[in-house]
């Protein structure tokens, strides 16, 4: 017991130290004066933090190393922001655990306007999701329907029967909705799995220096132009609610949204349903009357289909449902026709 507790100090020592290296080189890579005293302030707090760690170990007589040597992981990432900037590796910043990527993200002011009270924290997130949800669901069925749709187009042009048209396009439904169904589950497992390691290292350090995350938390508030006075105010009014005060933080230090932790399987069906959806419409002139020629059936059930996506999808983009319509057929009607075309060449020659 006594053999882990000091590994899980070193490593948070360890932790601290590499936090500040990595906010003193984005100190010298900012250009942005506030963001540059953040990153300073906030490598000052870190350096203190690892003191605490030090303290510990060298009471339990434990072996600390002389001095913080970079790994790979983090000269890359300095490297890589040097190059292409803090805001393009928000991610794998927040990662390595930075605080204060919040700063960073483009959100209108009412998006997420600054509390001033405990019941301020949180609102404007709880639709956000939900759109989220919604938008990629549409997606997902934008997806199927142009895939699906170019695949009979194609098989069609290959001058293929009905039969093995409906067969090509089943088969071409449950590979595309099995591959997005795959990828939506590692890829949200793995988003989750770092939501989850994050929130975690965040509660812990709350319970165990509540006051260096309050000043952590003012200094981001500073950084977006607060007074100091006031957003000190904030800060510590903010922690005094140990789950107010963790959602808070993941969402101003580490520019995450705890509500993003969406079940993994959840996503993984609902990726599913959505492209089988969209692949299925297509075919629908073939599921009911496999017998007759339904090409022109399916190219004009398809063209409705992608105008009413498009314009859906305006929603989202506050551009004209019009626009929106006529731009989602032309790149669908573009696809298809060139899969026509394609499968037109290969039927000649073979």
């Amino acid at each position: 017991m006594r053999g882990r507790l000091l590994m899980e100090a070193l490593d948070s020592w360890k932790e601290e130290k590499r936090s500040a290296y990595l906010y003193h080189a984005l100190a010298q890579i900012e250009v942005n004066p506030l963001h540059k005293k953040m990153f300073l302030d906030l490598s000052g707090l870190a350096e203190k933090q690892a003191a605490i760690w030090e303290k510990t170990l060298r009471k339990a007589n434990a072996a600390i190393p002389g001095a913080y040597h970079p790994d790979l992981r983090v000269r890359t990432v300095i490297w890589l922001v040097q190059r292409f900037g803090v805001r393009s590796l928000r991610g794998a910043l927040a990662a390595l655990k930075i605080r204060g990527m919040s700063v960073y993200q483009v959100m209108p002011v009412t998006a997420h306007p600054m509390p001033v009270s405990l019941d301020d924290v949180g609102k404007g997130h709880s639709s956000i999701g939900k759109g989220n949800n919604i938008r990629a669901a549409v997606f997902g069925i934008n997806d199927g329907l142009v895939s699906n749709a170019s695949l009979i187009l194609g098989i069609a042009g290959a001058h293929a029967g009905n039969p093995f048209i409906l067969l090509a396009g089943l088969a071409g439904l449950l590979a595309g909705a099995s591959s997005m169904a795959a990828g939506e589950y590692v890829s949200v497992r793995s988003q989750r799995e770092m939501l989850e390691y994050q929130l975690a290292l965040e509660k812990s350090e709350l319970e165990l220096y509540p006051e260096e995350e309050a000043a952590e938390l003012a200094l981001i508030y500073q950084a977006r132009g607060i007074p100091k006075d006031e957003a000190e105010k904030i800060a510590n009014l903010l922690i005094k609610d140990p789950e107010k005060a963790l959602d808070t933080l993941a969402r101003e230090e580490l520019g995450i949204n705890p509500s993003d932790m969406v079940s993994p399987l959840g996503a993984c069906i609902s990726s599913f349903a959505a492209f089988a959806v969209g692949a299925f419409i297509p075919l629908v002139p073939y599921v009911l009357s496999p017998g007759t020629d339904n090409l022109l059936i399916t190219i004009g059930l398809t063209a409705i289909a992608l105008f009413s996506v498009g314009s859906i999808l305006s929603i989202f983009t506050q551009r004209s449902a019009l626009w929106g319509g006529l731009r989602m057929l032309l790149i669908g009607g573009a696809a298809g026709a060139f899969t026509y075309l394609i499968g037109s060449l290969l039927g000649v020659t073979s």
